[in-house]
């Protein structure tokens, strides 16, 4: 699979950015610093003059490529996004039986995240923390709903449909299949968080997988 994702081109809503970041080195250098800035200090205290600063670059060159720091968030979230539902697919396809496919989307959507050498400018390990932190940031806005028809958060809602389709496949019948997809990728994110942060009030330990309870909950709910 790794190899077959190494040959695929993310592609992300051009309303993002004001140039692709992927076709010049500065892109790719505003990319890959960003996010290990944003890691380091958070998004609340990054700005593009810290970045530029980072990477010696005027900070009016990182404004040629992103028009703020908001539409830079929401780009590394849909190319994060984006990066998952390719494995998503990979690891499913070839899947004949429903609650096996649905079981391999959990584990997909809920492991810990180890960093993808063929992307040699995205630390996807690092950008899995800063989607950990920072995600809900890109639409507890204001905005949120123009947002949203502009596209910004179609490849986040398409994982979740896809295994709400995979719900159903196991239990047609099922009425919650939207509640429960979502719950499923938006509830490993607060797992993992409070793995971090509150450690007493979840079960989430290096001993414990994640995503053993979600497959618990969706074989007593669907089975």
């Amino acid at each position: 699979m790794d190899n077959l994702l190494s040959k695929i081109n993310i592609s992300v809503n051009e309303k993002l950015y004001v140039k692709n970041p992927e076709t010049s080195d500065l892109g790719k250098k505003i990319i890959e610093n960003s996010i290990l800035l944003i890691h380091e200090i958070g998004f609340d205290a990054f700005t593009f003059k810290k970045l530029g600063e980072k990477i010696q670059s005027n900070e009016s060159s990182i404004y040629r490529y992103f028009e703020s720091k908001h539409k830079l968030l929401l780009y590394l979230s849909s190319w994060y996004w984006s990066w998952i539902e390719y494995r998503l697919v990979f690891a499913t396809t070839n899947l004949k039986d429903p609650i096996e496919k649905l079981i391999k989307a959990i584990e997909i959507v809920t492991e810990e995240i180890i960093d993808d050498i063929s992307t040699r400018h995205i630390n996807e390990s690092i950008l899995n923390k800063i989607i950990i932190c920072e995600f809900t940031k890109t639409f507890l806005t204001k905005e949120v709903d123009e947002e949203n028809k502009e596209g910004f958060f179609l490849v986040y809602k398409t994982i979740i449909n896809r295994i709400i389709i995979m719900i159903e496949e196991v239990k047609p019948n099922y009425k919650y299949a939207k509640t429960l997809a979502s719950s499923i990728v938006e509830g490993a994110l607060h797992q993992h968080y409070l793995k971090e942060h509150f450690k007493t009030i979840t079960n989430l330990s290096e001993n414990n997988c994640l995503a053993d309870f979600y497959i618990d909950l969706i074989k007593k709910t669907l089975i």
